[in-house]
């Protein structure tokens, strides 16, 4: 029974298949739709896996019946219909019923086909997912009614049952340096259910182990800007694994960000709109948050390190290299990509954790009574036949940053206040229009999506002119919005030039800029905790009294929206 063998459905990069692997588990075959992940998958276990659309086994009980019989079946059926991130949430969940539900009827009709070899199976998802399937399948609800028949089983009888087999699990808590939280299903046949794998690191963990951070992965292994040379590198995640540096690919090139695009990514999560704070750059404390399939820059959700560069504005800030992720996803350091730098990043993003994938085939081989293996099994070497090396050992040069697509939206507050934001905009906010029209000044009240907002009106500046003059330090806020700032402000149609190109001109400031120095001159005149109460001038609805910050906020903005449509 050493020999047991699994055979990997939507394989992508082969993440399941390779925590099974480091158990002693033989790889038989994998299939997916996607060229890179077979030609990844093939390039790592030595298979001969064919590009297979796995809705092809939707009507065929005959194609299913080719399958091969193996020990061990295991799935993780897209998830971007069902990831909250998709849409918010509101995307189309059918295509990933229907991937699901094809899955659990090939592992249904090998399970209780005659003479049945399946020992176990297991399916990995995010965790939404599980409130989208059912608890149960009968052979009727997979399409296995004439099969389950034909093999004297009534259509009625369940053939998969999820309710009690499945569960969240968190990579973190199992090595690997990563918070990455997704639904596990599945069934040891011998024990007629899912049995979990005691954790082995964080809070109540076998081994009392910590979490494994970003720091200690970044520390481990050299920095992406070392020159080459023939020093040895130790795997971050698997001790006994040791490489000379310049077999380490996909690592020794430059990943900087333009300032454009990290300021952008500050903002949004820092200074979100309606959404919570989330560090900029990353704490290297604790474990890695999600890495997703996307590499950009420029989301909320991008993961962005400080470079070890002395670099201000360009090249300040960083993304992680190919290699530092598929670390973080715990892939050994010989484990190969195959495509270009956004398709081996989505291979990975997409990928399950090995270690996950390893704590469940452990706990397997202890349930089937199968000699224990302490150490995971890793390729010592790894095979660099056909693979597109990223390393350049170069550094990037700025010279052209990304623009923005014509007629672009521009949003942008100060900072949030006494569940306000004050903001500018191309268009109007509270309609959600689509195209842009005038530079708009508007409140919002609240930081939650779809809270009341309020528009003013161009010119309100000169009403608020007197309020702040009675102010402590009014006076000297207006002269300096009046005498320097207010010549930065260009007309709205250069104003959204420079937004689209991301990049000032001449003695103009593009948008984002000018929200940015509204707030560090806000913040020089060190006002923070002061009220402005509304005795006789209401400025905001239904308020007695606003941080003293907004109303400063809404005299600049004002004047930079006044500014662009009458210049």
């Amino acid at each position: 029974m050493n020999n047991l063998t699994v055979i990997d459905f939507f394989c992508g990069a082969g993440g399941f298949s390779e925590g099974f692997r480091q158990q002693g588990f033989k790889i038989i075959r994998g299939y997916d739709n996607w060229k890179p992940a077979i030609e990844t998958f093939n390039h790592n276990f030595d298979c001969d896996s064919e590009i297979k659309n796995i809705l092809d086994f939707q009507y065929s009980i005959e194609e299913i019946e080719k399958l091969p019989d193996t020990d061990v079946i295991i799935g993780s059926p897209p998830c971007v219909t069902f990831s909250s991130s998709n849409i918010s949430g509101k995307a189309d969940k059918s295509t990933g019923i229907t991937l699901t539900q094809i899955f659990l009827k090939i592992v249904a009709l090998k399970k209780w086909k005659k003479n049945s070899k399946l020992k176990a199976w297991f399916m990995e998802n995010v965790p939404s997912s599980i409130k989208h399937l059912g608890l149960e399948y009968t052979f009727e609800d997979l399409g296995l009614a004439e099969w389950a028949a034909k093999n004297k089983i009534g259509k009625t009888k369940v053939a998969i049952k999820l309710e009690g087999n499945q569960l969240i699990v968190n990579s973190a808590d199992y090595g690997s340096p990563q918070s990455r939280k997704r639904a596990i299903s599945g069934e040891i046949i011998k024990c007629k259910k899912l049995i979990i794998p005691p954790k082995t690191h964080g809070k109540n963990a076998i081994s009392k182990k910590k979490w494994v951070t970003v720091e200690e992965i970044k520390n481990r292994i050299p920095q992406p800007f070392s020159k080459q040379k023939s020093n040895i590198v130790q795997d971050p995640s698997y001790l006994g694994l040791k490489l000379d540096q310049s077999l380490l690919t996909d690592h020794y090139y430059d990943t900087g960000l333009y300032q454009c695009e990290w300021k952008q990514s500050k903002f949004l999560k820092i200074n979100h709109p309606y959404m919570g704070k989330m560090s900029f750059p990353e704490n290297l404390n604790r474990p890695s948050r999600t890495i997703t399939a996307t590499k950009i820059g420029t989301s909320r959700e991008a993961i962005i390190y400080k470079s070890e560069l002395s670099r201000k504005g360009n090249g300040e800030f960083r993304t992680p290299t190919v290699r530092e992720a598929a670390c973080i996803m715990s892939f050994p350091i010989t484990y190969q990509f195959i495509g270009s730098e956004s398709v081996k990043w989505r291979l990975i993003g997409n990928a399950v954790c090995p270690t996950v994938a390893r704590a469940f085939a452990k706990e397997l081989r202890r349930q089937l009574d199968v000699d224990n293996i302490n150490q995971p099994l890793v390729e010592k070497k790894p095979n660099l036949k056909g693979v597109n090396n990223l390393n350049s050992f170069k550094l990037k040069e700025y010279l052209h940053p990304p623009k923005r697509n014509r007629g672009s939206r521009f949003r942008r507050h100060a900072f949030k206040d006494g569940n306000i934001t004050v903001t500018l905009s191309n268009y109007n906010i509270e309609k959600n229009e689509k195209k842009i029209s005038k530079w708009i000044t508007s409140v919002q009240y609240g930081n939650g999506k779809g809270f009341p907002t309020y528009n003013f009106c161009d010119n309100k500046f000169k009403e608020l002119e007197q309020c702040l003059k009675g102010i402590p330090k009014g006076k000297d806020f207006i002269h300096r919005i009046n005498d320097s700032f207010t010549n930065k402000i260009a007309n709205g149609k250069i104003l959204q030039e420079m937004y689209e190109k991301q990049n000032s001109e001449g003695c103009y400031l593009e948008p984002t800029i000018l929200i940015e120095e509204v707030g560090n001159i806000i913040n020089d005149m060190e006002i923070e905790g002061q009220k402005f109460y509304q005795n006789q001038k209401t400025i905001f609805l239904n308020k007695n009294n606003v941080p003293l910050k907004q109303v400063f906020a809404l005299y600049a903005i004002n004047k930079i929206s006044s500014v662009a449509n009458n210049k």
